[in-house]
């Protein structure tokens, strides 16, 4: 089924909206609020991780005590696992945007996130809900099962990918945050937002208009 690209987005925003939010991930207060609920989210995680294996009988030693060539596997793989993470999660937000308006992308890295946006148009509420949580429930469904089968294989990766799952859900907490907006606070259909990566403006059609 074909896509009709061009009822998805705005090129120039119409007369009669006004602006109503600017997020900047790049502000200091911003960036640090979140990225401290992302470190409590993943140390959340992490903590019930480790108590979790306490029912198999392992303690925290136990897990890491791996001859020197499996230790240095493991640590490979996770760096290896974070830094695709990162990666990734910005190319599916780009994924989604580009299948739903076919617009040109902007990726980027800033001192408190990484970021990908459609800087050149402004793109209607429903094509913002699904490009922001598009990350979320990709890799949150593909983590869930993946650490529940390594609980009962191997205890060192079910803590690794659970580590990724923090990491996952807490670097979402930005984006959540802007998707409870968009659902709650912002439900009118002609709800128009401009993503540049770091910042979101959302913008909304005056009642005279």
């Amino acid at each position: 089924m074909k896509i009709n690209k061009d009822k998805n987005f705005e090129r120039e925003l119409p007369s009669g909206y006004k602006q109503l939010l600017h997020i900047n991930a790049k502000d200091a207060k911003f960036g640090i609020i979140f990225n401290l609920i992302s470190l409590l989210v993943l140390a959340v995680v992490l903590a019930v991780a480790i108590f979790s294996l306490s029912f198999k009988g392992y303690t925290f030693g136990e897990v890491f005590s791996l001859d020197l060539p499996n230790l240095l596997i493991a640590y490979l793989v996770f760096f290896l696992s974070i830094f695709s993470y990162i990666i990734l999660h910005e190319l599916v937000h780009g994924v989604a945007y580009k299948s739903l308006t076919g617009e040109k992308l902007t990726f980027g890295l800033s001192w408190s996130c990484a970021f990908c946006g459609v800087p050149n148009i402004f793109t209607y509420r429903k094509t913002a809900i699904i490009a922001i949580v598009a990350p979320f429930a990709v890799f949150t469904i593909l983590l869930i099962p993946t650490i529940i089968a390594l609980y009962f294989v191997s205890p060192l990766y079910y803590l690794i990918f659970a580590f990724v799952f923090g990491l996952h859900f807490g670097g979402c907490s930005g984006d959540l945050y802007l998707l409870i907006l968009l659902l709650i606070k912002y439900k009118d259909n002609t709800t128009l937002m401009r993503d540049t990566g770091p910042e979101q403006f959302i913008y909304v059609k005056t009642k005279e208009s």
